[in-house]
C-alpha cells in the first residue's frame, strides 16, 4: 500500500511490484483508482535506476487507463502489508482487597493462582495410586 498526492492530500493506494525493465532495479505502480475528492484515476510509475536515482512517471484519467493496461502484464505481484496485532499484556485482573476492587496490570502469565504456597514441595505434584480390589 503506497500512498498518491492528489487535492492536497495523500491518498492511499494499491502498490504493484513490475518486472524491472534494462537499467533499473526496482519498478513500482501505485494505482488510485478513484480520488475521494474528484473522482480522478492516478497511476504512478516509481523507477530506480542503478545510480540510485528516482524516475516516477504520473498518468491521470484516460491516460492513466490506458498506462494501467499496457503495464498489467509485467506485474509480479501486489505489496500487501500485513498488520501483527499484539495482544499480549493488554489485560488485567479485577481483586478484592479489604472490600475495595482494585486492578491487577501485571503479567498475568507469571501469576500464581489457586496455589497454596503451605504445600510440602515433596509432595506437590506426585499423584497417589489408587488401587481397587477384585470381586470374585
Amino acid at each position: 500500500m503506497g500512498y498518491i498526492h492528489c487535492c492536497g492530500a495523500l491518498r492511499k493506494t494499491r502498490t504493484f511490484r513490475l518486472v524491472p525493465q534494462i537499467g533499473f532495479l526496482i519498478c513500482e505502480v501505485d494505482v488510485l483508482t478513484k480520488c475521494p475528492t474528484c473522482g480522478h484515476m492516478v497511476v504512478q510509475l516509481t523507477k530506480i535506476t542503478s545510480d540510485g536515482d528516482v524516475v516516477t512517471v504520473r498518468k491521470t484519467n484516460q491516460k492513466a487507463e490506458n498506462f494501467f493496461e499496457r503495464l498489467k502484464q509485467d506485474i509480479l505481484y501486489e505489496i500487501v502489508h500485513i498488520k501483527y496485532t499484539n495482544y499480549y499484556g493488554r489485560f488485567y485482573l479485577n481483586y478484592n482487597e479489604y472490600g475495595v476492587i482494585k486492578r491487577c496490570y501485571s503479567n498475568l502469565s507469571n501469576m500464581k493462582l489457586g496455589t497454596d504456597q503451605n504445600l510440602d514441595s515433596k509432595s506437590f505434584g506426585k499423584k497417589e495410586k489408587i488401587t481397587r480390589k477384585k470381586s470374585i
